[in-house]
């Protein structure tokens, strides 16, 4: 499917929140762009249907383009709940493009943590948080935690849960911000 300035927010952005969704960036003029194209195509449709591939006409589309920072083409980004997880930039391989797309299907940081809390039984505070939704609790509660001990092994924990936190969020979310800022100054 073709995407433009106008109907980007709704076929990438929100439908990435249903399924991942891998965004061609791509031009007419562009040799390995036709070339990496029927390779794409073939290891999305191997995938039957899990994730969507859609395709952006750099030229006709040059504030998506610059918005993404397209500085080459072809240019792959694929997306998960409204946000780049995983990008590539030039014609690769089929198995290159397979191992990309089961990476991008693959279980995000966060659902990986929310499968770790469950089988471990330990947490269930910070269980319920997730399950409901609620990062900002959920860190919330590792940053009070982590001003609380002091034993190494366990602060260690604790960040390792925190980042994983900031990965699923996003590097750039008000949350990983604020509490980023906060874990440093607790372990400095």
């Amino acid at each position: 499917m073709d995407v433009t300035e106008a109907t980007f927010q709704a076929d990438v952005v929100e439908r990435s929140g249903e399924q991942p969704v891998v965004v061609d960036f791509w031009a007419e003029w562009c040799g390995p762009c036709h070339a990496l194209a029927p390779v794409l195509e073939r290891e999305v449709a191997a995938r039957d249907g899990r994730l969507s591939l859609v395709k952006v006409d750099v030229d006709a589309n040059p504030r998506l383009a610059g918005e993404f920072g397209i500085r080459g083409i072809p240019a792959v980004k694929a997306f998960r709940n409204g946000r780049v997880v995983r990008e590539f930039v030039g014609a690769q391989s089929p198995q290159s493009v397979g191992a990309f797309l089961d990476e991008v299907l693959a279980p995000s940081p966060g659902e990986r943590l929310l499968a770790e809390l469950r089988e471990s039984g330990e947490w269930p505070e910070l269980l319920a948080a997730l399950e409901a939704g609620d990062h900002e609790q959920a860190l919330e509660l590792l940053l009070a935690h982590m001003r609380e001990e002091a034993d190494s092994e366990r602060r260690d924990e604790l960040r390792r849960l925190m980042v994983v936190l900031f990965d699923e969020l996003g590097p750039e979310h008000p949350l990983s911000t604020r509490y980023r800022r906060q874990l440093a100054a607790t372990l400095y």
